[in-house]
């Protein structure tokens, strides 16, 4: 498959998962120009704050595999130390980093830097501040996901995409967590 090909799959598919995300999770896109954008998701999930902290890093139990290279999330890692990689194996050998931890303070706060599927050919960066505090009796997690760079094209109409792909894996965190099912409805 292709680079433009990939992209093109990818950008189908997080249009899909925009029109299939609950209503119930706050989402918002701060700001949005050529030149790039700010989202916040923030979703309560009922669970302690350690134990929504933990299960961030174990990605690969609650991650949609739609927005993975391989469609497989058993080939997804996160490493919980400054420099660990949120990285995925593919076939052959082969392998992809989406991001890198460079900040993290258990059951409150993850830092990652890098840009996701698709913007990994575009001449963007990404900084994702996950904050962790708690809330009626469970966690309210915050999820801050800024990007700036240079598309031709501009970066505007990305905003609204991005922000539903992470809204939509938010939403399987929490049901994962609440329900022991990450698709679950």
């Amino acid at each position: 498959m292709t680079t433009m090909t990939r992209s093109t799959h990818a950008i189908l598919a997080l249009a899909c998962a925009l029109t299939a995300t609950p209503q119930w999770l706050a989402a918002e896109v701060l700001d949005s120009s050529a030149a790039g954008f700010t989202m916040r998701e923030t979703v309560e999930i009922q669970a302690a704050p350690q134990d929504v902290y933990a299960k961030i890093f174990r990605v690969g139990e609650w991650w949609n595999p739609v927005h993975t290279f391989s469609h497989d999330t058993h080939n997804l890692i996160m490493e919980q130390k400054a420099g660990g990689c949120f990285c995925e194996k593919l076939p052959n050998g082969g392998g992809v980093k989406h991001m890198e931890v460079v900040n993290f303070s258990p059951a409150k706060t993850i830092v990652l830097h890098g840009a996701m599927g698709p913007m990994q050919t575009m001449a963007v960066s990404g900084s994702m501040q996950i904050q962790l505090s708690p809330s009626n009796g469970g966690t309210k997690v915050e999820v801050t996901y800024a990007v700036a760079g240079y598309l031709p094209a501009g970066l505007t109409t990305w905003a609204t995409i991005v922000d539903g792909v992470i809204k939509d894996q938010f939403t399987r965190l929490k049901n994962d967590i609440e329900k022991g099912d990450p698709a679950a409805k």
